[in-house]
C-alpha cells in the first residue's frame, strides 16, 4: 500500500452551495483521507458568464494508489457528481457540484478523457486560489512554478473572495 497526495478542486453554483460542498467532502471521505481544506471562495462564473456566482475550494488528501489509481479516482468522482445530481447539459455551465481531480502524487497522466494535473489550472484563479491556500508550494508535474507562483501570474480577472474558513473536523 502506497500513500500518495492528491488535490482536489469543488464548485458548485446552484442549490445551496455551502452544503453542496459538505457533502461532496463527506462521499470523498469514504474512499480518502481528507488533510487539508481551504476556505470557501465566491467567484464569478468563468467561460459560461450568464448563470450564478460559485462556492469553490480545494482539498488536499492521501489516497493509496494501488486501490485507487487515476482512473478508478475519476470514476468515483463522477460517480459523486452523478449522486448529487450534476447534469452536463452546457459546458461550463451551471452546476450542483464539480469535482476535478488537480494532481495525483508526480504522476502526469495524458488520456483522451483524463488529465492530470488538470489542463487549466494555470489559467483560473477560482482554482489557484483555494490550491494555494493549501499547497502554496506545491510545484505540478509538467510545471516549473508553483501554485503561487502561477497564482501571482494571473491577470487578476474576475472575483475571488474568501467567504468562510473550513475546519478539516
Amino acid at each position: 500500500m502506497t500513500q500518495i497526495e492528491i488535490h482536489i478542486a469543488l464548485g458548485t453554483n446552484l442549490g445551496d452551495r455551502r452544503a453542496n460542498l459538505l457533502r461532496a467532502i463527506e462521499l470523498l471521505r469514504a474512499r480518502m483521507q481528507i488533510t487539508r481544506l481551504s476556505s470557501l471562495y465566491e467567484t464569478e462564473a468563468a467561460y459560461v458568464t450568464d448563470q450564478p456566482e460559485f462556492l469553490n475550494m480545494a482539498l488536499g488528501a492521501q489516497i493509496d494508489d494501488q486501490a485507487m489509481p487515476p482512473r478508478d479516482l475519476l470514476r468515483f468522482v463522477n460517480e459523486i457528481e452523478r449522486r448529487m445530481g450534476r447534469e452536463r447539459l452546457v459546458r461550463y455551465g451551471p452546476r450542483v457540484i464539480d469535482v476535478d481531480i488537480l494532481s495525483y502524487g508526480d504522476r502526469l497522466v495524458m488520456e483522451e478523457d483524463l488529465i492530470i494535473p488538470h489542463p487549466r489550472i494555470a489559467e483560473r484563479d477560482f482554482v489557484l486560489a483555494p490550491l494555494q491556500e493549501i499547497a502554496p508550494d506545491l510545484v505540478l508535474p509538467g510545471q516549473t512554478k508553483s501554485v503561487s507562483e502561477l497564482a501571482r501570474a494571473l491577470p487578476g480577472i474576475g472575483k475571488v473572495m474568501r467567504v468562510e474558513r473550513l475546519d478539516i473536523g
